[in-house]
């Protein structure tokens, strides 16, 4: 399979977007739309990945000029592709382009072990998002490049 990975701002890209993140977290992980779809997402600097056989998009994330990675979404038949890791790269790329040293993400608790292994450590206590028990994990960014990302809210 073939795919095209952009970045995107959510004024021209949106219903793409939308598409994705509607797929995985509101139907799959029963988040509220109300809760998946906030203002953040318009300061944000967003990746898309579209298919290029069938131009649907498959694959989205989102980082805010704070550093907080999120909204890493890809369609299940696609997610043996590794497109998580283009997700990440790009987010990661957009964070050097807005001068960041370190990236942070709000961690399902299923996942800290994950992250410590690569990198990320801890801050503060467990917390609720979304109806979901997290963890915020922070991390430089020259720490994670390459590495295998956790789909993440």
């Amino acid at each position: 399979m073939h795919y095209s990975v952009s970045r995107v701002s959510w004024e021209f890209a949106a219903p793409l977007l939308k598409t994705v993140r509607e797929r995985v977290f509101i139907c799959e992980h029963r988040i509220p739309k109300r809760v998946e779809f906030d203002r953040n997402d318009r300061q944000a600097i967003h990746m898309l990945i579209c298919d290029d056989n069938s131009q649907e998009p498959v694959a989205t994330g989102r980082i805010l000029p704070s550093g907080e990675i999120g909204r890493i979404a890809v369609i299940k038949e696609h997610r043996r592709q590794n497109l998580d890791e283009l997700i990440l790269r790009g987010l990661l790329k957009a964070a050097r382009d807005l001068s960041l040293n370190a990236v942070y993400i709000h961690s399902p608790l299923e996942a800290v072990d994950y992250f410590i292994k690569n990198g990320f450590k801890p801050i503060g206590g467990v917390f609720m998002e979304a109806g979901l028990p997290k963890q915020q994990m922070n991390c430089p960014i020259d720490q994670i490049i390459g590495k295998r990302c956790y789909l993440s809210h």
